[in-house]
This record gives C-alpha cells, structure tokens and sequence, in this order.
C-alpha cells in the first residue's frame, strides 16, 4: 500500500538508508489499535552500523526540530528503539530482527511503500538539503 508519510517518517527512511541500513520497512499500526502510528524497522549487520544508523535518524530529526521522546539500547545493543510518539524507529541486528520477528507480531498491519533512494549517501552530498522524495 502506498500511503502520504508525514516528512519526519521519510527524514528517519533517508538518514537510515544513507548508513546502508538493510530491509528498511514502515508498518501503518493505526488500524490495528497499537500505542503508535507507524513503526519504522531495519537492521543493520554490526553494532558500530546500528549505532550509526540510529545517530544518523536522531541527527537528522533533531535537526528539524521532532524531539526524540523515549531511546532504547545503546553501546554494542542488537536493538535500538527511538521513540518518536507517534512512530517509532527499531533498528535491530539481523539476527534480533529474526529472532523478535515484529513483522510477525504485527502481521496486521499494513506494509507501507516508499521510494527506494534516489540520492547519494550523505557522507557525498550537502546534508542540508532535506526534500521528501
């Protein structure tokens, strides 16, 4: 399904994808009756790769001005968990992507479509300009 994301959500899709985050999918939970919208899941292959991805998601939301309400996991975590309210941002290991399985959980809910990326990672590009795509 193709749904009109808030700009944060796309923010949070970018600033995952520019750290190389893997299977990065939105789950529309607002039909489903959960505490939150949207979740926001992706995994990254390393400890030092999810933490960066989730520096990079709290960077860029910040600087927009989305207050980060709740963070779960730090260090060498296999899961961190930003809270955003509304949405909230999982960036897990592969292997504690598989084995908590939220997909699963949340069978439900309806997978959002968004564009793959259409520009370059941030380490190459002026990080200042922020579009929707």
């Amino acid at each position: 399904m193709t749904l009109s994301l808030r700009q944060e959500i796309y923010w949070a899709i970018e600033a995952a994808q520019d750290k190389q985050a893997v299977d990065v999918t939105v789950l529309n939970l607002s039909a489903v009756g959960a505490f939150a919208e949207y979740f926001l899941l992706c995994s990254g292959h390393s400890s030092p790769q999810i933490r960066a991805i989730a520096e990079a998601i709290e960077e860029r939301l910040t600087r927009h001005g989305i207050r980060l309400a709740h963070r779960e996991g730090k260090g060498e975590a296999e899961w961190v968990l930003l809270d955003y309210g509304y949405f909230v941002v999982h960036i897990f290991s592969e292997r504690a992507r598989e084995y908590y399985d939220l997909e699963r959980l949340w069978r439900t809910a309806e997978r959002v479509n968004f564009p793959p990326p259409m520009r370059p990672p941030e380490s190459s590009r002026d990080s200042n300009t922020d579009t929707v795509p």
